[in-house]
This record gives C-alpha cells, structure tokens and sequence, in this order.
C-alpha cells in the first residue's frame, strides 16, 4: 500500500458499449471500451490478449485533497482500513489469501486526487476479484481494534517515510510553501498531529461518503473481451446500490504567484546536495486547449532523458551528477512544473541551479528549433505506443485520466495533440508560467558548507 492524488449525476445504463478506436497503431489490440452500470460506475476495458494476465483496478474519485480540514491522511488510512478490516462476507486478509493462492500480485495507492486499488492475475480470477471489491465497497466492519492497530502503522509509515528521509521532509515543505491555499499542500500520507487522532468516526464517516459506485470506475486491461468484463461487472459491482450524489469537487483556488520563494534545509544525512526549482502551472483539466501538451514538451526538451538540454549542458559537461525536469500534467486542479539537479565532483551548487535556470531564460528568449521539437515529439509519442505493451500501466494511464475529470477519448487522442504543437507554443508556456520571480525552489543541503 503506497502514498503517491463530486458528484456525479444520474446516468443510464448503457445499453451498448461505446469502442473508441485509438489515435495510435499499437502491437496489442488497442481498443479502449468504456460503459456505464445502472448505479453510475463507470467501466473501462483495454483487451490485451498476449499474454494470460488482466489487470483489475478500482479507481475512487477522492484523495488527500479532499479530506475535511484537520483530518489530514484520513484517505491514505482509509487505504489501510480496507485491507486491514473484515467484510460481512469475508475475513479480514482473506482477498489477500485468495490472491496470493492463485500467484496474483495485489496493492493499492492514494494520491492527491484519488484513491486506487489493484490485483493482477489469470483471466479466470477476474470475476472473483469484482465479487471482492464489490463487497468491500459497501460491507466493510469497522472496529475499534482495527482503528488503533492500523493508527499505528502509518504512523510508523510516516517516521520511516518521511521524517527519517531528509529528501522527503524537504519535499513536504517545498509543498507546502509551493501551494499557498490548495490542498495540494497537504501531505497525502497526513501531518502527524493529525493522523494521531484519526478515529473510527472519522473512518465511517469517510467510507459512507465516498466509497460508493457512483464515485468509482473500474478499469480492466489484458486478456479480457468487453463483453465478458461488462456481464461479469454488472452480476457484481452491478448489485451494489447507488450512493447518494456527491457535490462537485470544488477547492479553494490558488492565488496569484508573485513572489520567489526558497525552503532550505541542511542535515547532517546528506552528503551530496540538490535543489529543485517548482513552479504552479495548468493541468491538462485547466489547461487552455494546447497548453499542456506545450508544457509536457517543454518538460522533454529541458529534461526528458540524455537528448535534453539539461543532460547535454549539465550531465554531459560534467557539472551535474543528474538533472532533469518533470510536469506532472495529471491533476484534477493546477499542478506544477520543476526542474532539479544535483552537482558532480567540485562543482558548486550555485553554478548548477544558475546554469539550468539559463536554459529556460533560453527557451524564453529564442524559443526550440524546429528540428528540437520534432525529436521531443517523437521520443513522447514513442513513448506512448510502447506503454501499450503493458496493460498494468495502460490501466493506470486511463484510470488516473477518468478520475481526474477527463474521458477515454483524452487518452486514445493525446498523442495528436502532441504532434499539433508548435514552437511558439512551447516558447509562449515557457515565458508564461516558468517565472524565476514565481517561483519556490527547495536546496538539500549537508548541514555544514565543506
């Protein structure tokens, strides 16, 4: 079980299944299917048949942004309650056991947006695996000795974690000085004074709420057919009774960046510093159409892999152990762009950052070749058709997609997208967003200067 990321409305059935044919060729079947069951929950099938194995993931609409203020890690405790608990038709552990008898794999994750959980085993199991998700979705028992024991333990997650890493303290501030009003700011796994009184009230109140079909989408990817998947969820999911309506997932709005800002933290665990630059841009929700897949190719050039600039100028040159740069373009809200480094042999740390921040004001001032963005786009879009060969991360990609406010079609259409922008755009994203005066940058340092 890991940390990592509303209301539907009434919809019908569907009476037939809707095939959305991709926009790329790929060496697996390559349709993506999606229906509604009667009581909201959305299903997505990716039939895969190469190899005997199907990925089954339930996927609900709520995360650590959206707990209730002071109850911080309640989604991620949540995450562990539902392993921890007995059902009324099951003991606790005993999905736990089936898959471990069958050779399956199991696991969960709770993100900023979302929670998700997982099994992946034979064909055969996979109707078995809904019975079991089905039930605990609507009849886990929550005791107070589950409560207590499983307080513990992701107490204990947060002192190995978090506090016992320099790098993920530092990353927590970053964030919550990054995030001046949304609750991206939040650690998922929860603030400690918090999650020490987490209790079996707030545990109850959280599952009624959001552990519901209608807040949830199952996505199933390998060697599956649709309409077997639909006829197998609709005898289990498909008994489950609708929860009421939740509200939009509406959160405070994050105020103008207009200022720099720097969280600095010196320990004595750290031998090699880093720092890393953040800066709060679009989502590909709230994005304007083309920004973000401008922001995901900036995000390439600057430090997608060996042919970035800042490999070639940082690493290559010998100034750099490691540099790079990512958009993490999946968010139901704003998200955030950031680039980082770590300095190699006597080079200085100040030299580093201001190198990488010279390739920005780069790409500001004379924008990328067109020759630049050709190879970014082909290597994003190579990128993408290899992904296809494992359903596991398809079923990621379309899950994560779904419970952040996009559709099947946003996957399938993606990578047209990418080959539609142009060298302005990646040039106009760059100078809009990537602000040196709007910024937060983290600094991991040794706790004395050598």
């Amino acid at each position: 079980m890991n940390v990592l990321s509303d209301g539907l409305r009434r919809m019908p059935a569907a009476t037939t299944l809707v095939t959305t044919a991709p926009a790329l060729a790929a060496s697996g079947d390559g349709k993506a299917t999606n229906f509604l069951l009667d009581n909201g929950m959305e299903v997505v099938v990716i039939p895969d048949h190469r190899a005997p194995i199907v990925t089954h993931m339930v996927w609900y609409k709520v995360g650590s942004a959206d707990e209730p203020p002071g109850k911080s890690g309640i989604a991620h405790f949540f995450e562990h309650l539902m392993f921890k608990a007995a059902t009324i038709n099951h003991a606790a552990g005993e999905l736990g056991r089936a898959v471990s008898a069958i050779g399956g794999s199991i696991n969960a994750f709770t993100s900023n947006d979302y929670t998700a959980y997982f099994e992946r085993v034979a064909p055969s199991a996979l109707e078995q695996m809904m019975r079991f998700e089905a039930d605990r979705m609507v009849n886990l028992v929550l005791k107070e000795d589950d409560i207590k024991t499983e307080r513990d333990v992701i107490l204990e997650e947060r002192r190995s974690r978090i506090d016992n890493d320099p790098q993920a303290v530092l990353h927590e501030e970053v964030a919550a000085t990054l995030w001046q009003n949304q609750p991206y700011r939040i650690p998922v796994i929860g603030w400690m004074q918090e999650m020490e009184k987490l209790n079996l009230t707030d545990a109850q109140a959280f599952y009624d709420k959001y552990y519901t079909p209608n807040n949830a989408v199952l996505v199933v990817a390998g060697d599956v057919e649709p309409e077997t998947v639909k006829a197998q969820a609709e005898k289990t999911y498909g008994k489950v009774a609708r929860g009421p309506a939740l509200p939009p997932r509406i959160r405070p709005l994050e105020p103008e960046q207009n200022t720099r800002r720097t969280v600095t933290l010196r320990d004595p665990r750290v031998s090699v510093p880093d720092f890393s630059t953040h800066w709060v841009v679009p989502s590909y929700r709230t994005a304007e159409p083309g920004e973000a897949e401008a922001l995901d190719l900036l995000a390439e050039i600057l430090g997608g892999g060996n042919r970035s600039r800042l490999y070639q100028q940082l690493v290559v040159k010998g100034i750099a152990a490691g540099a790079g740069a990512d958009f993490g373009g999946t968010m139901l809200d704003a998200t955030n762009f950031t680039i980082y480094g770590s300095p190699r042999g006597n080079a200085k740390l100040a030299d580093l950052e201001a190198a990488a921040h010279a390739e920005i004001a780069r790409i500001v001032k004379d924008g990328v070749t067109d020759d630049e963005l050709e190879k970014a786009k082909n290597r994003y879009v190579r990128s993408q058709i290899f992904a296809r060969d494992n359903p596991a991360y398809m079923a990621n990609v379309y899950g994560s997609t779904l419970v952040t406010g996009g559709k099947v079609p946003d996957v399938e259409e993606r990578p047209d997208r990418i080959r539609k922008v142009t060298a302005d755009q990646v040039k106009a994203v760059a100078a809009r967003y990537l602000v040196p005066e709007h910024s937060t940058t983290g600094y991991l340092l040794p706790k004395t200067e050598t």
